[in-house]
Parts: C-alpha cells; structure tokens; sequence
C-alpha cells in the first residue's frame, strides 16, 4: 500500500511537473517582457498593456505608446474595463488600454493566423473580461486569438472645439476607435512572438463592435493592420444626421464639438483643463448625454461611409458579415400599433406610408414585420448595402449570414413569433451556447460548432469553407446568396430583400439636398 501510495504522488508530481513545464518563457514584447500561463493547452496572456494610462492629461487624447518596464509582467489577470456604467467582471478604471491573447502554438515561432475581437456594447459599455468572450474554443481551431480593450461613451467619443484645436488635425473624438487601432498595430508589432501570423490578421466584432469593424475597414488609418474583416450585426452606412437615431448614429465633426459644449455645461465646468481635471466619478457619462458615439471627423473617418465605398475609398479585405432575425425586439420595440407608425412618421417623414407598408403592423399587435425596420434601419440595411457596396467595387469576397436560431414557439406562448434578439450569436461563435439559455434548442452545439469552424476557416483563408462544412457561396453581383443559420447551415435569400429597396430609398434621399434639409 505504501509503495503505491509513493507511486501515485510521483506519478501525480511528474503530471503536474509536465504541466507547468509546458509554460513558455517570458515572452518579449517592443514595452518588456511578459509572462502568461498555460491552460488547455494553450498560452494565455491576461492584460498586457499597448499604450499609456489615458489618464489626467492623456483624457480625451489619442493613445500614446506604453511605457517600457523592467523584469517580468505577470499576465494573468485581467485589467480592469474601461470606465463605464454598471460592474464588468474585472472592475473598471480610466487606466483600461490592455489586450489579451489566447495562443494554440507550440511553440513562438510558428506563424498561425490571428483574430482579433473587438466587443460590443453601444459604445458605452464593454470588457474583454466577459466569461462569454472567452477565447478558447476559437483558439482550438488553430488561431491565435487576441481581444482588445477601447474607451467608451464620452471618454471615448467626445468632440470639442478645444480637444480639436489642441491636435494638428484639428479634430477630436473617435479616441475610442484611435484605442483599437493602436491595439492593431501592437498585434502587427507583437503577435509574431506569441506564435501569431502579423500578415493574416481578422477583425471581428459584434453590434458596437461590429460597427466599429465597419469603420476600421473605411479608415485610411487602419490600413494594412488586417486582412480580413467579420461583422455581426453592425456596419455603419447611414448619414449623418444631429438628432440621431439607430442607423444615422453618427455626427460630423462640427455638430459634435457643438454637442461637447453642450457637455461641458453638464459638468459644471467652463474649460478642457476643468474637464480633465473633475473625478471620473464626478463625470457625467451614459446613455442620453452628448458626446458618446463615433463622428465622421475627417481623419480617422473621412468621411460618410457609404459614399468612402462609392468610391472605392475603403481597405479592401475579404468580409463576412450578418445579422440576427429579431434585432428589434432587444430595442424597446413599441408596445401599440399607434406607438409604431407615430414612431415612423416622425423618424421618416415622407417615406413613412411606403415604410409602413413595406414593414406592415396588425391592427392590435405590433409583429416581427413591424419590428424588422427596427432591424433592417440598425442593422439589415447597412449589412445589406455594405454586401452590395463591396461587390460593386471590389474584388474582395463578400459572405452574407442571417442567423435565425430559436425555438419554434408555441401559439399559446408569449414568445410565439419571436426570432433571434440581439446579442445570441455571440455565444455560438465563441463556442459557449448554454443548454439553460430559454432560447436553447437541441440543435445548438451544431450551429456553434459550424460557426467557429466558418469563423476561423475565413481567418485562416479568407474563406469560410472546410472540410465537413456545407458550402457557403460568395454573395456576389449576380448572386444575392446568405447562408441561414436556422436548425442548420443552409443557403438562402436576402431576408425582406423588396423591404429593404425601400428603406434603401429613404436613404439615398436623406443624401440628396432635400434630405439634408428636413434632418436638420
């Protein structure tokens, strides 16, 4: 007994000793050295800085290069998120700009392609720390995943005429896209020493994330950073407009500076000094107040997206972009049929008898045909016109998704004729579908494990097919095809593609001179 005994914590001891002996050695990045743990067989780094604390003088500026360090950095937390409203899993600081990096490699000098994630969350909200996020199962496929932290709300996004004037540019806010372009460009520096391939880089994200996606690719500034882009319900291709709404989100410059004087009053103060020098507690932030979503500023913007790819004026990578059936039944969707078409008369003015009648409601309910322009105005139309963008005037493939993955709902239920809200894709790309979830169905971990497949088959080759895989065609000119993420992977149509031409008319006349004019 006792020599078994000796045996068996010997044998234990080796296993453990085997383990940890699988940890590589401090990796060296440009700022020092780090050092990560080993976890599933993959290297994890948790919070490696890649620019300074945007702190004190630094709030409300581009992100500046991080500080080298002596000896060793313990990567094995994560930094605390961006500061915001509510709790994130790792608390949150103004000090937030790290990443974190998932790395399947056997060693640092294999070249594995890289995705890299950027998380969702209005623009107001948002860590790398979400269990969700996690990015295991992504890596386990043979990519080296990385996620990025970025400012939100208005220590991300705020203009002013004082913020503008202090840079030779001459314009402020987008500080939170500057923070993942700064992210980009550590990868592009940094990955190679993790095993990561700097010349096969995806960027993918979802809702605010996948908005910013959109504006990375029409940024002259992200350039050569990545090579392939993934878009879950997001993309940013409507006008800008001063009273925003989902789909025309966006300011120019001048409006915006406008909209942070506006801010300055909330706070009590009358100088950028002032400002930058009030308690982060102190400081007005959230949803409603000005000042706290990407502008059109001329620099890291150029200006109106949908006219950048007009124009051919965009980083031409191969796209995979989608979005989910029911979108507008996470966004206070109206309760009467009156809420529904006063809401569409007074957002679309002219066209909103033809809106109504493409997007019809019942006489006592509002349905999913009605709560679709919710959708399509924030999120089918411009995935739609982003496909149809790129397919025009670029050789870049263009892969189209719509996932429609729910139970069938009884009559009797509550949830009878709802599709699939906001947000529940998240969670079958990363591979972590949950058999609780109310949404669950017996055909979730196939649907998961064919989208992290497709996900990281498209970083891998641009393309998301494999082995095993049904075909996904490319949408193209003459080809308007989407794969259908419903029960299984199968190709289809453009949902509500005729509803759609006419939102597309709405839009076309919001550019013209007349549409202008009644926005304002």
């Amino acid at each position: 007994m006792k020599k078994y005994l000796i045996f068996c914590i010997s044998a234990l001891f080796l296993i453990s000793f085997a383990t940890f002996s699988q940890v590589w050695s401090p990796i060296k990045t440009q700022n020092g050295l780090v050092q990560g743990t080993f976890e599933n067989g993959q290297q994890v780094f948790r919070g490696i800085p890649f620019a300074q604390p945007p702190v004190g003088q630094l709030r409300w500026k581009a992100p500046q290069p991080a500080i080298n360090w002596e000896g060793i950095k313990a990567t094995t937390n994560f930094a605390p998120a961006p500061y915001q409203g509510g709790n994130p899993p790792s608390g949150k600081s103004e000090d937030c700009l790290y990443l974190n990096v998932w790395s399947p490699a056997k060693s640092p000098k294999e070249k594995l392609p890289v995705i890299v994630w950027i998380y969702g969350g209005g623009f107001a909200f948002g860590s790398t720390a979400e269990g969700v996020y996690s990015g295991e199962k992504l890596a386990e496929k043979g990519v080296v995943y990385v996620s990025i932290a970025y400012r939100v709300g208005q220590l991300g996004f705020l203009a002013h005429p004082e913020l503008s004037a202090e840079t030779p540019q001459k314009t402020s806010g987008n500080y939170g896209l500057l923070d993942m372009i700064a992210g980009l460009q550590w990868v592009k520096s940094n990955i190679a020493a993790f095993g990561g391939d700097p010349s096969k880089v995806t960027i993918f994200g979802e809702s605010a994330g996948g908005i910013a996606v959109s504006m990375l690719c029409a940024s002259p500034l992200a350039k050569g950073l990545f090579h392939g882009a993934i878009s879950q319900s997001g993309g940013s291709f409507g006008p800008a407009r001063v009273t925003t709404y989902p789909g025309e989100n966006q300011k120019l410059l001048a409006d915006a500076e406008q909209s942070g004087l506006e801010y300055m009053k909330k706070a009590g103060t009358s100088s950028l000094a002032e400002l930058r020098k009030i308690d982060i507690e102190k400081l007005p932030q959230g949803f409603g107040m000005p000042g706290g979503w990407p502008i059109i500023d001329g620099y890291v913007i150029p200006n109106d997206q949908y006219t950048l790819y007009e124009q051919g004026k965009y980083n031409h990578t191969p796209i995979l972009v989608g979005y989910n059936s029911d979108e507008g039944l996470s966004f206070s969707p109206p309760k009467t049929p009156k809420d529904y078409t006063d809401g569409v008369q007074k957002r679309y003015g002219k066209f909103a008898d033809e809106l109504i009648k493409a997007y019809p409601v019942n006489e006592t309910t509002v349905p999913k045909t009605a709560r679709d322009l919710a959708r399509d105005a924030a999120f089918g139309w411009h995935t739609w016109a982003w496909a149809n963008l790129q397919s025009n005037t670029s050789k870049s493939k263009v892969y189209y998704y719509y996932f429609d993955q729910h139970p069938d709902f009884p009559e009797n239920s509550p949830q009878y004729g709802q599709g699939t809200p906001h947000g529940h894709d998240v969670g079958f790309v990363f591979g972590h579908t949950s058999p609780q979830s109310k949404l669950a169905t017996a055909t979730d971990a196939n649907i998961s494990d064919a989208m992290v497949s497709y996900w990281t088959n498209f970083a891998k080759y641009g393309d998301p097919n494999g082995a095993g895989l049904p075909l996904w065609q490319q949408y193209t000119k003459t080809n308007h095809a989407v794969m259908h993420f419903s029960q299984s992977s199968k190709m289809g149509t453009v949902p509500s593609e005729k509803s759609l031409e006419v939102l597309d008319e709405y839009y076309k006349w919001r550019r013209t001179f007349e549409g202008k004019k009644w926005a304002k």
